[in-house]
């Protein structure tokens, strides 16, 4: 697809008409006994009810989810949520872009005409991640305990996300000053757009406001941070992310139904892209994703008016700009995980909510927006959208 094809029928067109989410809660803190799909659960349920949709009209619930303990948790939640049997359920797994990769997939099955209503996106409960063990036995005879799944080999390197985020600020040259600098941009950004954030609140658990979003944070503040992975390195607790548990909701449709069922405002899907890049600097991959993904829409950067980059770490952020070509305060507008948390599986689809929540303001501009993630092992995605006024 290229930015000119508009041939497809609004059947085949497909659009994002809604995002809802639960309150992002703090590790081990407000939804510290809840296990995922409990979470994500109140969120589909109302997500049909807001977009018009009868749950036996769904036609795939389909979730990112990167630390769970198998099985399926999108069919596990959208029973719990009440919806029918005949309702299937898709669980994905691509780390940290699972929730951009989840909307992307409902996205494509749209076009594809294999159905008229999808509820995307991701969730994640760090609080109650299961604890991994090996079948193997110590010689003690007990269970071998590991602390996250092997991404990549030896050979390419499999670092912590920490220490690869060391190596991005290394290998980009990006120094504390301007991570921390940037971090206190995402505060300010997420505290100035609370009030918007809310709308988007299901209450969950008796919860109804984010845990996470550190209040007050000043640069003072974030220059008392000690380096977190490195003595002598750059990226510390301040101008990195924090673990999060949450769930996000995207709901997709065609531009058909939407215009029928009198959404004002989406964003109609116009293509992704998928990349991997070195595993030992993975925070960037997302931005070779976008590398990939504007030259096949026929676009420059300088095209997209409206960009959301997941915020695991500032330093990924600031590299990644780099390769983008995009200036960092043209980046997240509406602040990002820096401050309200990375509940992993979910933070992708929390992009594309942030993307339709800034398009229905008036003081932002129509035309295209990108939304990009990095995952772990070294991989990608990204995905443009433009904005409809029906």
């Amino acid at each position: 697809m290229n930015a000119s094809d508009s041939a497809r029928p609004e059947s085949r067109r497909a659009v994002v008409v809604l995002a809802r989410r639960s309150p992002f809660g703090r590790l081990a803190g407000a939804f510290r006994n809840l296990e995922a799909h409990d979470l994500l659960a109140p969120v589909l349920a109302a997500s049909a009810r807001e977009s018009g949709v009868e749950p036996h009209e769904v036609d795939d619930v389909i979730i990112g989810n990167a630390t769970g303990g198998g099985g399926n948790v999108a069919r596990l939640a959208a029973l719990t949520a009440g919806f029918p049997a005949s309702v299937p359920g898709l669980t994905v797994d691509r780390q940290c872009a699972s929730g951009l990769d989840a909307v992307v997939l409902a996205c494509r099955l749209v076009e594809a005409g294999a159905g008229t209503w999808f509820l995307a996106g991701g969730v994640e409960s760090c609080s109650t991640a299961p604890l991994r063990a090996r079948r193997l036995t110590s010689a003690a005879g007990a269970p071998d305990f590991y602390a996250r799944a092997r991404l990549a080999p030896d050979s390419h390197g499999d670092p912590d996300a920490g220490q690869a985020a060391e190596n991005v600020a290394n290998r980009y040259g990006v120094d504390r000053a301007s991570q921390d600098r940037y971090a206190l941009q995402s505060h300010n950004r997420t505290a100035a757009a609370r009030g918007a954030m809310a709308a988007e609140i299901v209450p969950v658990a008796g919860h109804s406001t984010d845990e996470t979003p550190r209040r007050n944070m000043t640069a003072a503040f974030l220059s008392r941070f000690m380096p977190a992975f490195d003595p002598v390195g750059s990226v510390t607790a301040g101008n990195s992310c924090a673990d999060a548990d949450g769930a996000v909701v995207i709901t997709v449709t065609t531009l058909e139904v939407a215009r029928a069922r009198g959404f004002e405002t989406v964003l109609e899907f116009a293509g992704s892209a998928a990349a991997g890049g070195e595993t030992a600097l993975f925070g960037t991959a997302g931005a070779h994703a976008v590398g990939k993904l504007l030259p096949a829409l026929r676009l420059e950067p300088a095209d997209v008016s409206t960009w959301e980059f997941n915020e695991a770490f500032a330093a990924q952020v600031l590299a990644s700009a780099q390769l983008m070509q995009v200036g960092p305060q043209f980046l997240n507008r509406n602040g990002g995980a820096l401050a309200y948390g990375h509940p992993y599986g979910a933070s992708g689809a929390m992009l594309v909510a942030n993307l339709l929540r800034q398009r229905a303001q008036s003081e932002y501009d129509d035309g295209w927006s990108v939304a990009a993630v990095s995952a772990a092992g070294g991989v990608g995605t990204a995905a443009a959208f433009r904005t409809v006024r029906l």
